[in-house]
């Protein structure tokens, strides 16, 4: 069957797109992406490459006449919501509204905004307690990879889209305003699930601004606790998090980004971090896996327990990014539980990414930023060590997307067991960074040394399957989350007896302490020219990254040879 040219037009390469992209070159196509930069230009990629079909998932810009009034190559817009609903909130209005089912329809683009003719639909059941990044992220994109096999399914067969027509009984969703800081705002003596369900529905962008300590911030990373206290009072700090109190109880916020002054530009960081000095007087709360293992605390960003002879040590930093911080506590609490008469020591991701490496706000908010990423990934290669040099077998779970030294921290261990339909990127290089976290005795020992060079110097995404394929996955499980963690504990505690993983065992015992740690030596000092000396612009991209700048072109690498006119030269 004739594979289609498919462009993915896109406002950026997110985690739904590369998944498209992934998909859709497992189909047998070989989509070309498209960013959004400007109308002009888009139109003229699109145009000129002469694409038979259109695909957004993620696209925050509208969509050029010239592009959707194409007679015979259609526009289809990925849309977060049931048929019918429309707006640019879908996702928010849904988890403030504790809605119990919602879906993802694809539409194509006319005039009016998600109001084109309906190409396909899919909906699911809506969790409670779900934040807006973990719904985007599961449930949402799982339903999108849906739509978007059933458009090109249809596209292929000449299907006609049906009109959107709210007359009848089964179209349910509705026009809906984009949701503004006064539909978010809550009152600190507003009850904690309450507060915690507005932050939920502005995870990631754009925030609730809130006031606290004095000062109005943008709160993000919501977890409920019992303790109670005068609405609105600081009453802790554990870690990164501070401690409010609500209501009726309290909530512990991870992450603050101070309301901008004019013409100011401010990004997310630790909520201990921006607070600063306004908690002189907080009372600090020190709990942890290596002075109180079996906790019982609500709020534990790396926990512990033990199932027979396995330990499993789970860590869930927020946007999987690791600072030089949280990096030694991960340190603390693995040397604790290596010390543990376990057999199996299983390292395990918790409800959002895996892990990403360095935490790039933390390095750009620095008085010095190239400092702190040189500190920052040392700190993430010394978690990577205690890895490498544990007793026990090392299995970890990638439960959920990863990338650059996240992704090599999981390989770090003997056995590496991956959820279902996750991505993981490879590569540092689009970054300007070499790359450490043992990525040059790890990746090439899973991998092959050819192949661990075509994936770090090709700076594209791979699948699970692929992962699985290449040898660097050993065992891919669920995609549910819950089904995925008791598959996991499951697995962690089969693998000592498993023939197929003798020889892993063996490869541990006859590891070379000497080539590991010269491994090491080499790539910092590669990543001391990148980071603090800048040779290829990190500076510059962290920036970048930091305060979401556009991209000013689509990378070449994105782009399929048949997407590139002959005449035209097209900027990497």
């Amino acid at each position: 069957m004739r594979s289609l040219k498919i462009i993915l037009l896109s406002t950026a390469f997110n985690g739904l797109t590369q998944r498209a992209w992934l998909d859709l070159r497992q189909a047998g196509h070989r989509p070309s992406v498209v960013l959004f930069t400007s109308e002009e230009e888009v139109c003229r990629q699109i145009e000129e490459a002469e694409a038979d079909l259109v695909i957004c998932p993620f696209l925050k810009d509208r969509v050029p006449q010239q592009l959707w009034s194409h007679p015979k190559r259609p526009v289809v817009i990925i849309h977060p919501g049931i048929v019918g609903d429309r707006g640019a909130s879908a996702l928010d209005w849904a988890i403030s509204k504790e809605l119990k089912r919602w879906g993802v329809t694809a539409l194509q683009a006319v005039e009016e905004m998600d109001a084109g003719p309906i190409w396909s639909t899919h909906e699911f059941n809506l969790p409670a307690g779900l934040r807006k990044s973990e719904l985007y992220n599961g449930l949402v994109s799982d339903a999108a990879i849906h739509c978007i096999r059933d458009v090109v399914e249809k596209f292929r067969n000449g299907y006609t889209p049906q009109p959107l027509d709210y007359d009848k009984p089964s179209v349910l969703g509705r026009l809906q305003p984009n949701m503004k800081q006064s539909d978010r705002t809550f009152s600190w003596h507003d009850s904690a699930q309450f507060i915690k369900r507005s932050i939920d529905a502005a995870d990631g962008q754009p925030g609730v601004l809130a006031s606290l300590a004095g000062g109005q911030y943008y709160v993000y990373d919501a977890h409920l606790d019992s303790r109670t206290g005068m609405p609105g009072q600081l009453l802790a700090v554990h870690d990164d998090a501070v401690l409010v109190a609500c209501g009726d109880h309290s909530l512990w916020i991870g992450s603050l980004r101070q309301k901008p002054q004019p013409g100011e530009e401010t990004f997310k960081r630790p909520a201990r971090h921006v607070l600063g000095e306004r908690l002189a007087d907080v009372p600090v709360l020190d709990w942890s896996v290596a002075n109180s293992p079996f906790s019982t605390e609500a709020y534990q960003p790396i926990r512990y327990r033990e199932t027979g002879k396995v330990g499993e040590l789970t860590f869930e930093f927020y946007n999987g990014a690791m600072s030089t911080e949280q990096c030694q506590r991960l340190v603390s609490a693995l040397r604790w539980a290596k010390a543990r008469d376990t057999q199996v020591l299983l390292v395990r991701g918790g409800r959002g990414a895996f892990s990403n490496g360095v935490h790039l706000n933390v390095i750009q908010a620095a008085e010095v930023p190239g400092l702190e990423a040189w500190a920052n990934i040392q700190a993430i290669d010394d978690v990577c060590l205690e890895l490498l040099t544990a007793r026990q077998l090392v299995v970890s779970g990638l439960t959920g997307n990863a990338g650059a030294g996240g992704l090599m921290l999981a390989l770090a261990a003997d056995v590496v067991l991956a959820r279902a339909d996750t991505v993981y990127n490879p590569h540092y290089k689009s970054m300007g960074l070499y790359g450490s976290e043992y990525w040059t005795y790890s990746l090439p020992r899973a991998v092959g040394q050819a192949m661990a060079k075509q994936l770090t110097e090709a700076c594209l995404p791979i699948s699970a399957l692929q992962a699985l394929q290449m040898g660097m996955v050993q065992e891919i499980g669920p995609r549910c989350p819950d089904e995925f963690g008791l598959w996991l504990l499951q697995r962690a505690n089969g693998v000592l007896n498993d023939p197929r993983y003798q020889h892993l065992r063996q490869r541990k015992l006859d590891a070379d302490p000497q080539l590991i740690q010269h491994c090491r030596n080499a790539e910092l000092e590669e990543m001391h020219m990148d980071m603090v000396q800048n040779r290829k612009g990190f500076a510059e991209k962290c920036s970048n990254f930091v305060y979401k700048r556009k991209t000013c072109c689509t990378p070449e690498r994105l782009i399929e040879a048949w997407a590139k006119p002959q005449d035209i030269a097209l900027v990497g």
